[in-house]
């Protein structure tokens, strides 16, 4: 299935996309997408409805986060080792981990708004994993039993507050409207094999990252695995599991978005983003 909500921000409403690219509402059946319809038996439930069945929805619409009440947002830092050789830094013997505020969290095809004074500001394409039941100490053999779907995430940067200012990288991770995802929530049995999905993005039609999740130092079960040790995994929690290179931090001279800049991205069988980017407006 490919899950989604859909509607403007703060009245969406759950759906799925068919096979023919349509809209069927899901609001008959769930009240939403969130931790608690994305366990095994819920899904399982929602499989066995007559696709059919469910309204189409009509006319465009705007694509939303495609799970709400989001958790945690959990990152995973230099997980591709030329992205790792590209920003000047070795491999890490364990999986580098930062949180991600939920409030970046935004709409595939929103606006991006640079942060007040922002000058570096970056983009990464990374593969999302949305956690379907919890997870405590689980082994890597049986992680991927906790996963409810896949999807695509852009995991934008600020590098001077990443980087410079003396502290975490949540400082430059955590801006609003970083933390685009979906379009949709992709689950396991359509989502092909997560270990060799080719990736892309391009900055005003120009290609910046071209990837593959096969190059994944730390791969999707170990993780949760790894992650799992140190928290517990709530359903519906995210992890964004690393970018390949191509960043803007990478290049000579190095590039950041300024505005007016439009981005689209992609991974396969988990479809396709695009923001413009806008300046501050507060």
């Amino acid at each position: 299935m490919k899950l989604l909500r859909y509607g403007q921000v703060g009245h969406e409403k759950p759906g799925l996309l068919d096979n023919d690219g349509q809209i069927r509402d899901l609001s008959q059946h769930i009240d939403d997408i969130h931790g608690t319809t994305l366990s095994p038996q819920s899904l399982q439930k929602l499989k066995n409805i007559d696709i059919n069945s469910l309204p189409i929805v009509q006319g465009e619409q705007r694509f939303a986060e495609p799970v709400s009440r989001v958790g945690k947002f959990i990152c995973v830092g230099l997980n591709y080792a030329d992205h790792a050789a590209e920003t000047g830094v070795s491999v890490p013997s364990e999986p580098v981990l930062f949180m991600k505020a939920t409030s970046s969290i935004t709409g595939p095809n929103d606006d991006v708004m640079l942060p007040k004074g922002s000058q570096k500001s970056d983009w990464e394409v990374e593969l999302g994993v949305v956690i379907g039941k919890e997870a405590k100490y689980v082994s890597e053999e049986d992680a991927l039993d906790y996963v409810a779907g896949f999807c695509v995430i852009n995991d934008l940067s600020e590098r001077e507050y990443q980087i410079e200012r003396q502290g975490q990288w949540c400082k430059g991770k955590g801006c609003d409207t970083f933390g685009p995802f979906g379009p949709y929530l992709v689950t396991p049995d359509e989502a092909g094999d997560v270990d060799n999905l080719s990736m892309w993005l391009e900055v005003n039609g120009q290609r910046m990252q071209t990837g593959n999740t096969k190059t994944m130092v730390y791969k999707v079960p170990f993780l949760i695995h790894y992650i799992s040790q140190f928290m517990s995994l709530q359903p519906g929690d995210i992890i964004s599991t690393g970018t390949p290179p191509g960043v803007g931090l990478g290049m000579t001279p190095p590039l950041y978005l300024k505005e007016g800049d439009v981005m689209k991205l992609s991974i396969e069988n988990l479809g396709e983003q695009q923001q413009k980017v806008v300046s501050y407006q507060g």
